[in-house]
């Protein structure tokens, strides 16, 4: 195979047009070319007048060594074809299925590569089906009566069936992971461009019918999931996990990033965790349009859809202020799972064709800022959840159990609003204005309202005084990681993999998953399967 690296061609060219131009670029004929795949392919937008895409691509010539020999120019470069491989190497056998609990999408991934190797896993999930699932996190948008064990936190799927599905990562991947997570993806009914989109995305529309086809396909290979089977206890015995309500001798630890209650549990039952640094911040909404034209230019064509954005910037503070999990088109979620508690999180559609644009806007704490939240008889490594919970609490009472709401100007004057600009919020659930600076510490507050005027200079109307802030968003990763060995288990309690964002080893849907397989690969490489 031949690799091409910064191919460009305006937005609006063809098929034929693309092939013209590799044909240019080696110097070849139409005959000699044979198969093409795209690897990635991204905008450049610096001259809004001329909107490109760049391609990084492979394709199969007829003579290669010819053409490599013609063409002399380092974006042109021989490369092999890799595919990712599950390995199945080990020798000790299962007297149990392994359990996962959990069926976010580093359990769902690891049960998925588990069950088609022939592990028949079993998944415990707290939560309902997705379908389910969707009609509770309808009906406490509407009523505001939340269910605690299945929300947009817990069920099938994950936190991220509820989000802008983001499938983009900075992880580094020699395995052939991440194109593995994609390639699962579309074999389940995730759209091809997927697979070469740098910023490829899948709606909280199209998650839904993903993984309830991922867990169709997991119980046709013999695995099995049961949804509303909460763990609430380990069995050990000689250092070594035994039961998990059910008999077991392996534990995929998948809990996701609010599972507090275990997090409690896991300390009960020593298992060794450390505190880590998290980050905290609001929503905020702009008009799509005002993005859109901002990135790609007012002229740019309707099929390259809500643009998206990411901004960073350093406070003379010395914090950081940076956007993060963007959703264009996209609406603010109320995304609590705990009574009397407010949290936020955005999310869109496919088709991302929401009025607003939203991004959190967040600022990183580490231990030693939430360290003075400790709570009397909580162990010291929770209390990052500690932090969190205070501060949703505070935005649950600003709020009156509605997600509280601030223009941006009102947040620099600390004073609560009373009426809306031209940015109407696109939330669901129900919304009042609050002061959300009363909510959140001053050194995140002021912070915050440093980074987003200096956001100004990178996105013109970013600051603009009418736009929408809500909160808080205060569940940006995992604030533990659960330790583990060389072996990916709990140092603390053999046959215990701890896995996923929960965990503290990831940080979004892609590298969940990445992470799942990696667990699965570790199982397979010491137990052998059912076969």
């Amino acid at each position: 195979m031949i690799r091409i690296q910064q191919l460009k061609l305006p937005v609006t060219h063809t098929q034929e047009e693309l092939e013209q131009k590799i044909r240019k670029t080696l110097k070849i004929g139409k005959h000699d070319l044979q198969e093409i795949e795209l690897l990635r392919r991204s905008i450049d937008a610096r001259k809004k007048s001329e909107l490109k895409y760049v391609y990084q691509l492979n394709v199969k010539v007829k003579d290669e060594n010819a053409v490599l020999r013609k063409v002399k120019n380092n974006q042109i470069v021989k490369t092999e074809k890799t595919s990712y491989v599950f390995r199945k190497s080990g020798e000790q056998a299962l007297s149990h299925r392994p359990v996962i609990i959990g069926s976010g999408p580093a359990g769902l991934f690891c049960a998925y590569v588990l069950a088609k190797h022939g592990y028949r896993p079993l998944v415990l999930e707290r939560g309902e089906s997705a379908v389910k699932r969707k009609k509770s996190v309808d009906d406490f948008w509407k009523t505001g009566v939340l269910n605690p064990e299945s929300n947009v936190q817990f069920g099938e799927g994950g936190a991220g069936t509820f989000s802008d599905g983001k499938l983009n990562t900075s992880v580094k991947d020699p395995s052939g992971r991440n194109r593995e997570v994609l390639r699962i993806f579309a074999e389940c009914g995730a759209p091809e461009e997927i697979l070469y989109d740098q910023k490829p995305h899948l709606g909280t529309d199209q998650l839904i019918g993903i993984v309830t086809t991922m867990r169709k396909k997991i119980e046709a290979w013999g695995g099995e999931v049961r949804f509303g089977a909460k763990v609430t206890d380990f069995g050990t015995e000689n250092g070594r996990i035994t039961s998990v309500k059910i008999a077991a001798e392996t534990a995929v630890l998948a809990i996701g990033h609010s599972a507090r209650d275990t997090f409690f549990k896991l300390c009960e039952n020593h298992i060794l965790m450390e505190a880590k640094s998290f980050a905290v911040g609001v929503r905020i909404e702009h008009p799509q349009k005002m993005i859109t034209e901002d990135q790609y230019g007012p002229g740019a064509p309707d099929f390259l859809g809500a643009a998206p954005y990411k901004l960073t910037n350093q406070c003379e503070n010395g914090r950081g202020v940076y956007s993060f999990c963007m959703c264009p088109g996209g609406y603010v979620v109320n995304a609590s799972s705990e009574p009397e508690c407010t949290c936020v999180n955005g999310m869109s559609y496919s088709d991302r064709e929401g009025n607003n644009a939203n991004s959190a806007m967040i600022v990183t704490v580490t231990p030693d800022d939430y360290r003075a939240y400790h709570v009397d008889g909580t162990p010291d490594v929770l209390d990052g959840v500690a932090f969190q919970r205070a501060l949703e609490h505070a935005a649950w009472e600003a709020g009156n159990g509605k997600v509280p709401v601030q223009l941006f100007g009102d947040f620099c004057e600390n004073r609560i609003s009373t009426e809306l600009g031209e940015v109407t919020p696109s939330i669901c659930g129900t919304w009042t204005f609050a002061n959300l600076r009363e909510i959140l510490p001053s050194f995140i507050g002021d912070s915050l309202v440093e980074g987003i005027h200096a956001s100004e200079r990178k996105i013109h109307g970013f600051s603009r005084p009418d736009a929408v802030l809500s909160g808080v968003e205060a569940r940006t990763s995992s604030p533990v990681r659960i330790v583990r060995d060389e072996n990916l288990e709990s140092p603390s309690l053999t046959g215990l993999y701890p896995c996923g964002e929960g965990a503290g080893y990831a940080g979004g849907i892609t590298s969940a998953a990445m992470d799942g397989l990696k667990i699965a690969e570790e199982i397979a490489k010491k137990y052998m399967n059912f076969s």
